[in-house]
């Protein structure tokens, strides 16, 4: 797709900035290894010797990235992303975060509920008597198969504390 007139994300910023956030945690897991000991002794490997080589490989991965973005999409003019995209990405984005921060706050049961509920509700456009028992109805399930038939305990929250759950 070329820019037309278009407004957006270029493509080439796109790649650059993935490049750039790839080589950064790359370089992050060098930085760790060499802390904890990336040699070899004479008893073999020291603790950081194989995540320093898999660190470097990230780092080679996100230069040869960056060379090509340079190489093939400086500038094409390619729209990576517009901005009616940039809307409906959004909208399934934003409620995931907000998903994340709720089950850390209220637990994982709650805030499936709430998430199912919310986009039944929202994206949907379902009336909320169906998209809340939906979403309880999800949240229960996912109790019953994890803590009964897996017996995995998710995190919870103190709603689940308040009816004794723990």
């Amino acid at each position: 797709m070329s820019e037309n007139g278009a407004n957006g994300v270029s493509r080439f910023a796109v790649e650059l900035g993935v490049a750039a956030l790839t080589g950064a945690f790359g370089a992050a897991v060098c930085y760790g290894s060499l802390d904890i000991g990336a040699g070899w002794t004479e008893f073999g490997p020291e603790a950081g010797y194989f995540p320093f080589y898999v660190g470097l490989l990230i780092l080679l991965g996100s230069v040869a990235n960056a060379i090509h973005a340079f190489v093939k999409h400086r500038g094409s003019g390619e729209i990576f992303i517009d901005g009616d995209r940039a809307k409906v990405v959004a909208s399934f984005l934003l409620p995931l975060v907000v998903f994340a921060g709720v089950s850390a706050w209220l637990g994982l049961y709650v805030g499936t509920a709430l998430y199912i509920a919310g986009t039944m509700l929202f994206q949907g456009r379902y009336k909320w008597w169906i998209a809340l028992p939906s979403g309880i109805a999800v949240s229960l399930f996912f109790f019953i198969v994890f803590e009964f038939g897996f017996k995995v305990p998710l995190l919870k929250g103190p709603i689940e504390a308040w009816f004794g759950i723990y």
